[in-house]
């Protein structure tokens, strides 16, 4: 019979009702086995009398009495459950330094196998065989062992930590809330302990959100520094091919383009690493604070759970940057080669052409539909229904209000369209226009004093005037010499690159361009169609669709 009972598993002898080794065991009708006491008290709070395993409804109750087999079975099974343990209490592990020693062995300590939150002790796997053979010690709380049990006694009441006091954020003993947490808000250390866990595993999703949004802003910056490679490598490729042909007199301006396109690409490419080093640092102590709270997530000590979160200060996370509005784009190079080869000798103008028309392509691909908005003009200028042309009036036009958006001054109006971060090109005709201002400026300009339009003052424009000179607002006036008269200028905005460039559409020649500008604010298309000049400037601004002639 002994050695049968040694084939059997321990879930065999236990109750189905406490879980627990049979005490007394007595079976159903229905040929189920229990406790004695559990199914008796268990029919004694049910309103009918079923069986807890297979639900199994019985009209009277049945008089159950103890099974002798199953309870001789049980009976061996506990002796060889004992002897086992007695056999191997020789092979324990001795409590290591740092860890938990049993408190009840004498000469050497054996690791604690389980804490006692009840006797406040820990015991060896012989020593804690009576909390799992008793009755009366079958009911108290096990856990993981741990040191310092004295630390679960109010040092004030020597009384069990059993509570917490939200109002103190503390563990207190059932006399501290008589006495010095009176009328706080107590629960049990349960309830707080398993409200706290739900915030840990909530700020747990959090930090791997964040983690996840560098993770993600780690590829996008790595995408553009590949584009922005891709970019480098054509451009450089590009001035190769400019300069390959040129006598020793144009090496030096090769060499120029070629050390400020990988001084770009340098620049381009440190941005990126020092965001990505400081995000990957990010994520790293993300990680760290991540494996802090999942391991205290997970413990099943109570206290030391609530105590930890104090000090872990679950609701703020490490400071970290806001990385939504961070952003590494690829280097522009939009005029790079054109401007280089424009200031070499008139042998290569051909060539110049047909850079300059390759580089056009390239800035059309951003067109963007400009309207000019009526909001903004000046009485002295008429906008034709489709906000697509302006002229200078012939007398002040009546009825205009002045409100805050209208130039008052200058003869000018600005586009409807405000931009930020983008890119954009449009182009204005200007044929039998003797005088005109054109480019861009930000859209906090003051618009109702008469003031030079200037990067000083938020403009980057170019002017016409006399029908032939041309010059550049830039910090001085810059006199621009011109082969050839505009009939159609294109204007190109980089706002990140901080790049406005002017184009004879064409003759496909860069007129000027302002380079390293810091814009900061919203820009808008800026429009100024000269003075009247006894009729000589009636002609309209007129902004054209980009590729039609």
């Amino acid at each position: 019979m002994a050695s049968s009972t040694l084939l059997l598993s321990e879930d065999q002898f236990l109750c189905s009702v406490c879980l627990d080794v049979f005490t007394d065991p007595v079976t159903t009708p229905c040929g189920h086995n229990f406790c004695k006491k559990c199914i008796t008290e268990h029919w004694n709070v049910s309103d009918r009398c079923q069986c807890p395993m297979c639900q199994e409804v019985f009209t009277t109750r049945p008089d159950l009495r103890v099974n002798t087999f199953m309870s001789e079975m049980v009976s061996q099974f506990r002796q060889s459950t004992q002897q086992k343990a007695s056999s191997s209490s020789s092979e324990q592990q001795e409590a290591k330094p740092g860890g938990v020693p049993c408190d009840v062995c004498t000469g050497t300590k054996l690791k604690a196998l389980k804490s006692c939150l009840v006797c406040l002790a820990s015991y060896c796997e012989t020593h804690l065989e009576p909390h799992l053979t008793m009755s009366g010690l079958k009911r108290h709380q096990l856990m993981d062992p741990v040191e310092n049990l004295e630390d679960r006694m109010c040092l004030k009441h020597d009384k069990p930590l059993e509570l917490f006091c939200r109002t103190d954020q503390t563990c207190v003993c059932m006399l501290c809330t008589v006495l010095d947490h009176k009328m706080h808000n107590v629960v049990p250390l349960k309830e707080e302990y398993e409200g706290k866990k739900v915030e840990l595993v909530k700020t747990e999703a959090g930090i791997h959100e964040m983690i996840q949004k560098r993770r993600l802003k780690i590829q996008e910056v790595q995408h553009n520094v590949k584009l922005s490679e891709e970019d480098a490598d054509r451009e450089k490729a590009e001035g190769v091919q400019v300069f390959t042909g040129l006598k020793e007199s144009v090496e030096r301006k090769l060499n120029e383009l070629i050390t400020t396109i990988e001084e770009k690409q340098r620049t381009t490419k440190k941005q990126a690493e020092d965001a990505i080093r400081e995000m990957e640092q990010e994520i790293s102590d993300l990680m760290k604070r991540s494996t802090e709270v999942e391991k205290l997530s997970l413990s099943e000590d109570h206290l030391h759970l609530l105590q930890s979160v104090q000090s872990l200060n679950i609701h703020h996370p490490p400071p970290t940057k806001d990385w939504s509005q961070v952003s590494v784009p690829p280097a522009s190079y939009e005029g790079t080669v054109v401007r280089a080869v424009s200031q070499l000798e008139e042998t290569i103008s051909k060539k110049i052409k047909t850079l300059v028309e390759v580089e056009m392509k390239r800035v059309q691909k951003f067109a963007v539909d400009v309207t000019l908005d009526p909001e903004t003009v000046n009485h002295d200028l008429i906008l034709s229904d489709d906000g697509k042309q302006v002229r200078r009036a012939k007398v002040q036009q009546p009825g205009l209000p002045d409100n805050p958006q209208r130039f008052s001054q200058g003869p000018c109006v600005l586009g409807t369209q405000s931009f930020s971060s983008e890119k954009l090109y449009y182009e204005v005709q200007v044929k039998r226009k003797s005088e005109w201002v054109l480019g861009v400026a930000r859209e906090s300009v003051n618009r109702k004093v008469n003031i030079t339009v200037s990067p000083q003052n938020g403009y980057w424009t170019i002017y016409m005037s006399n029908g032939n000179e041309y010059k550049a607002f830039a910090d001085s006036v810059v006199l621009l010499s011109l082969k050839s008269r505009p009939q159609k200028v294109g204007v190109f905005v980089d706002y990140e690159e901080g790049l406005v460039s002017f184009y004879d559409v064409e003759a496909a020649v860069l007129i000027y361009s302002f380079t390293g500008c810091s814009f900061k604010k919203k820009l808008l298309p800026f429009f100024g169609p000269g003075l009247y000049l006894d009729g000589r400037n009636s002609a309209p601004l007129i902004i054209t669709p980009v590729g039609v002639n």
